[in-house]
């Protein structure tokens, strides 16, 4: 898959790639919200989830499905709450309450066990879980987050950002049951992403499943000590560096992106 988005300028005119058909899709109603799913390939093939980053969602995620999908994985994606599909209530947003959305999911699709791709926010709710449910993950693929607020740096615009930044304003428009309350929306979550997560090296210490910590080497957001703190913390981690990349490999460099989701599935099993 040679893609080359590296400006994100195929990202804000076009999006990324179309998702196919979904095998089954719907809504779980949970804790105030109504959480987006769908599944993608035959429900009987090793299950693999996918969480999108902030402001996002799961479309973000179509350079992966097809890819997954045809290497024999069932994908299952899920819009955060406010996200995409998804709604939320008036509650301020936390990363713990995102993560039992994911697991309401999981339960009412009678999901066992599954290994976990996170991108940004998404990696930051995939790390809660295998922190928290570890019987419920086989493995967290965390890419491009931060697990307390002295991991990320300081914000600095570019014209990638600002692609980015239009073509989440224009999905959200299409998306969202609140299509008129972008502003709002990018309040709340940038008030999450400002205070959390918070969580300190003992918690990370007692993480028991597979962790690969994949850093891109130009990420805007995410300081490279932190993701190497990261490894470090956490009990057998692997640290993957992508090179040639920023926040948005899975856009920018599908390809390579691809390739180490594969690493990852290979060397986790059910």
């Amino acid at each position: 898959m040679k893609i080359f988005d590296d400006d994100l300028a195929h990202f804000e005119a076009h999006g990324a790639k179309p998702l196919p058909a979904a095998s089954d899709q719907g809504y779980v109603d949970h804790d105030g919200a109504r959480i987006w799913y769908a599944t993608y390939g035959d429900r009987a093939d090793a299950p693999v989830i996918l969480l999108h980053g902030g402001l996002g969602h799961s479309g973000n995620w179509g350079y992966q499905v097809s890819e997954l999908v045809g290497s024999g994985h069932c994908v299952l994606l899920v819009d955060s709450r406010g996200h995409g599909r998804s709604t939320r209530d008036t509650r301020a947003y936390t990363y713990e309450l995102i993560a039992s959305d994911v697991l309401a999911v999981m339960d009412a699709l009678h999901l066992e066990r599954a290994p976990i791709v996170g991108w940004s926010d998404g990696a930051c709710i995939a790390m809660i879980l295998g922190m928290k449910f570890p019987e419920r993950v086989v493995g967290v693929f965390f890419f491009g987050c931060n697990m307390d607020p002295s991991g990320t740096k300081e914000f600095a615009p570019s014209p990638a950002l600002d692609r980015c930044f239009k073509r989440h304003a224009k999905d959200y428009a299409e998306l969202s049951a609140t299509p008129d309350e972008f502003d709002a929306f990018v309040r709340a979550v940038g008030e999450m992403m400002k205070t959390q997560p918070n969580y300190d090296a003992r918690d990370l210490a007692d993480i028991c499943v597979p962790v690969a910590i994949v850093q891109s080497e130009h990420d805007e957001f995410i300081k490279l000590e932190h993701a190497e703190y990261l490894a470090r913390s956490i009990p057998g981690a692997e640290l993957i560096l992508l090179p040639g990349v920023s926040h948005f490999a899975p856009l920018q460099r599908p390809g390579e992106f691809n390739r180490a989701i594969r690493y990852f599935l290979d060397n986790v099993a059910l």
